[in-house]
């Protein structure tokens, strides 16, 4: 597990760094002004659905960028961006079947991993104190581009199968619901952010009204580098 996230840091870290350098390079320092902040945001998340018997929270990476948009008062801003690479779902699901007698038998005893990517954009209020602190609360929108459940079962505790099942038709192209976060600032609040955000759904994503309602929840461990500043 160690070695995951250190794994997972040193990606992050690389990828930011030759963004931070491409971006720079193309727009210099008029990314960044005294009433916006614009940077890099990315991280860890773990999410589940609500509604979905026997989901468990399944973990993921994010990236996008970010805009503080700054008011008068230097406490205040507006927190916003999109999130490019953002999933959702669940793992630990129960198999069902996909109507081939070999892949249905293939596959009894495994689980069901279930991916829904969006594209995220979230819109909150920031409010940050003089010791770097800050929270900030608002809604969070997703459009859907990707969705499908990945069956997996190991055999003799070597061998691994998977097949991925496309399930874009079941569930909605948008999402809605609610964000709230807590962070802090580093370098005496010139540097990287780090934060972490609770999204609380609050839109039924599942086509079929026959079925529970489905509802995403994800907690997200994210960092944010400033661009040109």
């Amino acid at each position: 597990m160690k070695k995951n996230l250190l794994a997972i840091a040193f990606l992050f870290a690389g990828y930011t760094a030759h963004s931070q350098i491409l971006i720079s390079l193309i727009f210099g320092d008029k990314l960044n002004s005294e009433k916006i902040e614009f940077g890099l945001d990315g991280g860890f998340n773990m999410s589940t659905i609500n509604g979905l018997d026997d989901a468990e929270f399944k973990p993921a990476l994010n990236i996008g960028f970010y805009f503080d948009f700054k008011f008068q008062n230097p406490a205040l801003s507006v927190n916003t961006g999109l999130m490019l690479k953002s999933s959702m779902g669940a793992k630990g699901l129960p198999v069902y079947s996909l109507g081939n007698p070999v892949l249905d038998e293939a596959f009894t005893g495994g689980s069901v991993t279930r991916q829904i990517s969006y594209f995220n954009l979230p819109v909150m209020m920031k409010y940050t104190l003089k010791n770097h602190i800050y929270a900030k609360a608002g809604i969070m929108a997703g459009l859907k581009h990707n969705c499908y459940d990945t069956f997996l079962n190991t055999f003799n505790d070597e061998d691994d199968l998977n097949y991925k099942n496309k399930i874009r038709k079941m569930y909605h192209p948008l999402d809605a619901g609610l964000v709230f976060g807590a962070g802090y600032r580093l370098l005496k609040g010139k540097g990287i952010n780090i934060g972490i955000q609770y999204y609380f759904g609050l839109v039924d994503v599942c086509v079929d009204d026959s079925n529970p309602d489905q509802y995403n929840r994800a907690i997200y461990l994210n960092a944010g580098i400033p661009i040109g500043k």
